[in-house]
């Protein structure tokens, strides 16, 4: 008779420790392997757990848990895929630089929907299926040996793909043509690649980046790797869907959490057995990656790529450095306008710099127009939104036959209403943040909290004193209504997050701009993004100051970053394009680096000489403790007690700022406070980030305050 086994398990919990179970060798048909799923019980409910540890017997022993107190599992996980080494490994990396747990990052990585759905059969599975049946038909009706030869050639051929890691198809090598300038930037990246850097493409809007992109994927996939392909946004990911089919129409499998769970668990299966191009946001991270060649992070500034909340806390761009590490994948960076982290990474020689000056169609960069709406309001200048010269600049551009974008940080009908007679400004009862008009498709009017979604009735009066409310400023639905109204002839679209909420309305207002069906597209910074418009010719931004007015030390930075992708949407062909800026500051440095051409290496050093003045990233590490809590009273006590215990915890340099209230310092009845702490990027760094969360973890035992503090490491 065979004896009893000892495991340790990752569960998908936030757990310090990683629980000890057993079984009897006799009762599984083979012992459990690392990786291993199995279901177990944990406080009174059951898990899927990760067998990590194989014989526990020593750890559990070091621990001081008898054998009395160790449970049974409750027996595999039948029908789900063991987990490979390379993803614990990340799962462990992830949570040791973010300080929350490998469990939450397993959480994170498989959540109970896509556990439940692993089985869902693979599309790619069927169609493979078909093309062997169909070749079998013509194997069995060929009449030449040759012939014949040649159909089960093919057959084997398609099993040989469908079996190994990878057949050298290299079939998206073909139409890919790379001009002078994109050849020279794709062999500097291979050179870096092969210094084993990460590269960095800074390439102007234009310049044919995503060509780049596709020819390493294809190189790469020719050799027998994979490749992750990742982009910020969801949109994005559909425009670019339609374009990398065009090379790689087998390999290609898109991962968002747009899609259905089901589809989702079906790209999942589809990575674990068949070559692929994994094109997807920063979710795609976690899929069950093997043998990757190549890693593409687009846009890689884009503050889309940081999970603000739940844990893990973590960002897109250096997860992705994580995993090409663990995979010993080539990793590239791209953006018009890269992030001062890594800005500062390539002068310190971390990574490789590679500059893409050219455009494709060689023009010009836009024209830079600032109107100053101070000045056109005094002489009459502005109807609504929009400033008289601006409305000029956008019929002469439909008249020329072109096309229009408008950028409004807002989205919404109204950003707030006011009561006339009393000053009230409605807020949500539930959250410390005033309340959004928008209207619905019927026309009447609903008051909606950005910050917890819930949604009010509205009867235009004022819930204090009955007096009438008046809209506050303009978000995209007010502005869509007014460019109607000023350009009645116009076919005008909104692209927002409440446009975009159905996937296949958002696709179809994008390809019907790309097409040409849509005269004006009016929308948030998704306009912004990386999109290729041919007909794009005029971009204009209206009350661009609100990118500027906010509580970060990053705000001239992401703002610069926004409107230099925005002003890079007009003119990417052969003609110049013309941006318009409406502001109420028109000498603001950033507008003047814009109108100016200042270069943008000067910009950099001064952003980074302000940093270094200051001692922000990249020369410290941020890490925020976030405490919430619906006793305001204790929160207030709480937050100040932590700051007095990091303050006397951390040493060497250490900064302990707060607490302090953030912009919005409630929401869903919960109050918010931050205390913010610098480190110190020096060889004591990784041991401040650990006694830190030694501190937060003992304070918040000590003060049976758990669960009401999370840490968030370089926040956003």
């Amino acid at each position: 008779m065979t004896g009893q086994r000892l495991i340790q398990t990752l569960l998908p919990l936030r757990l310090g420790w990683e629980p000890f179970y057993s079984y009897m060798e006799d009762s599984l048909p083979s012992p459990l392997v690392e990786g291993d799923r199995i279901r177990v019980e944990f406080a009174g409910k059951e898990y899927v757990g990760v067998v990590t540890v194989t014989d526990a017997r020593k750890e559990a022993e070091a621990a001081g848990i008898g054998m009395e107190r160790i449970k049974p599992i409750i027996g595999p996980a039948e029908g789900l895929d063991r987990i490979s080494r390379e993803e614990i490994k990340l799962w462990r990396q992830v949570a040791e630089y973010y300080l929350c747990s490998p469990g939450e990052v397993y959480k994170a990585a498989y959540p109970a929907g896509k556990v439940e759905e692993e089985g869902v059969k693979s599309r790619i599975k069927e169609r493979v299926q078909q093309r062997i049946a169909k070749l079998d038909e013509k194997i069995a009706k060929a009449r030449r040996e040759d012939t014949r030869a040649r159909y089960v050639a093919e057959r084997d051929e398609i099993l040989r793909s469908a079996q190994n890691d990878r057949a050298a198809q290299g079939s998206g090598l073909s139409g890919i043509e790379l001009s002078a300038a994109q050849q020279e930037a794709y062999s500097r990246i291979k050179e870096v690649l092969k210094a084993g850097k990460p590269a960095l493409l800074r390439g102007v809007t234009g310049s044919g980046k995503t060509e780049i992109y596709l020819k390493l994927a294809a190189e790469t996939l020719a050799g027998g790797k994979n490749v992750l392909y990742m982009v910020p946004e969801i949109a994005l990911s559909r425009q670019l869907e339609d374009r990398i089919r065009k090379h790689f129409p087998e390999d290609l499998q898109v991962f968002h959490s747009g899609m259905t769970t089901a589809r989702r668990a079906e790209a999942a299966a589809f990575i674990k057995s068949s070559p692929y191009l994994a094109l997807g946001t920063r979710s795609s991270l976690f899929l069950p990656h093997r043998n990757i060649g190549l890693i593409i992070v687009d846009e890689e500034n884009d503050p889309s790529y940081k999970q603000d909340n739940p844990a893990p806390r973590y960002n897109g761009r250096e997860t992705a450095i994580m995993l090409a590490g663990i995979h010993g994948a080539g990793i590239v960076l791209g953006s018009a306008t890269p992030s001062l982290e890594s800005l500062y990474n390539c002068q310190v020689g971390r990574y490789g710099l590679i500059d893409l000056t050219a455009r494709y169609f060689h023009a010009s960069d836009s024209d830079v127009e600032i109107i100053d709406t101070i000045a056109e309001r005094k002489k009459n200048g502005m109807i609504g939104s929009f400033s008289r010269k601006l409305i000029d600049r956008i019929r002469e551009c439909l008249d020329k036959g072109g096309q229009v974008a408008i950028l409004r940080e807002r989205r919404s009908y109204s950003p707030m209403l006011q009561c006339e007679e009393c000053g009230n400004i409605p807020k949500c009862p539930r959250c410390d943040a005033a309340l959004s008009l928008h209207m619905t498709d019927d026309g009447r009017g609903k008051l909606v909290c950005h910050y917890c979604g819930r949604v009010y009735g509205y009867s235009g009066k004022c819930p204090e004193c009955g007096g009438e409310l008046k809209p506050l400023g303009a978000g995209t639905q007010k502005i869509e209504e007014e460019a109607a109204a000023l350009f009645p002839g116009a076919r005008i679209a909104r692209l927002d997050s409440d446009s975009a909420r159905s996937g296949k309305r958002e696709e179809e207002i994008i390809k019907g701009f790309a097409a040409g069906d849509i005269d004006i597209l009016v929308g948030t910074r998704i306009v912004a993004k990386g999109f290729d418009f041919s007909g794009l010719s005029l971009v204009a931004v209206l009350r661009s100051d609100t990118l500027l007015a906010q509580q970060d030390y990053r705000a001239d930075e992401r703002a610069l970053h926004l409107l230099e992708q925005f002003r890079g949407r007009c003119g990417r062909r052969s003609e110049k394009g013309l941006f318009v800026i409406q502001t109420s500051q028109p000498d603001h440095p950033v507008y003047k680096s814009l109108a100016g051409g200042t270069e943008s290496s000067k910009t950099t050093d001064k952003f980074l000489s302000e940093r270094k003045l200051f001692g922000y990233p990249p020369y410290s590490r941020v890490i925020n403790a976030v405490l919430r809590d619906r006793n305001l009273k204790r929160i207030e006590l709480i937050s100040r007690e932590l700051v007095g215990e990091l303050s006397g915890t951390l040493g060497g340099g250490a900064k302990v700022i707060g607490p302090y209230s953030p912009v919005v310092d409630k929401v869903s009845g919960e109050n918010i406070r931050m205390i913010r702490v610098m480190l110190p990027k020096d060889k004591r760094l990784h041991s401040s980030k650990a006694a830190l969360s030694e501190a937060v973890g003992r304070f918040s035992t000590d003060r049976k305050y758990i669960g009401h503090i999370a840490l968030d490491v370089d926040p956003v």
